[in-house]
């Protein structure tokens, strides 16, 4: 990972976690100039500054780099039916 796929990596993270640039730094612990230029690709962070971005964003240094979605668990949703329920799914997947 490069520092570009750094920097797209914090941003992408940040946005999903509807963060500010400045609500990051904070949560960091580092400046706000410094979260502007890693999402720029200016600066290279060391692992020290990964983890306390990390830290900022709740996650793990494995989540960060880990480059598979994370997959939620799923609700068995059929077996949630009932008989009729599941009698009238099947109908309807039949005529389809």
């Amino acid at each position: 990972m490069d520092r570009h796929d750094v920097a797209k990596r914090i941003r992408e993270l940040r946005e999903e976690r509807k963060m500010t640039q400045n609500a990051l730094a904070y949560q960091a612990g580092v400046s706000p100039t410094y979260i502007y230029q890693l999402e720029r690709g200016e600066k290279n962070p060391t692992i020290e500054y990964i983890d306390n971005i990390c830290w900022g964003l709740g996650i793990t240094i494995e989540e960060f780099f880990s480059t598979k979605k994370s997959e939620k668990p799923t609700v068995d949703k059929l077996s949630a039916l009932t008989p009729e329920q599941k009698q009238l799914l099947n109908d309807f997947l039949n005529s389809l």
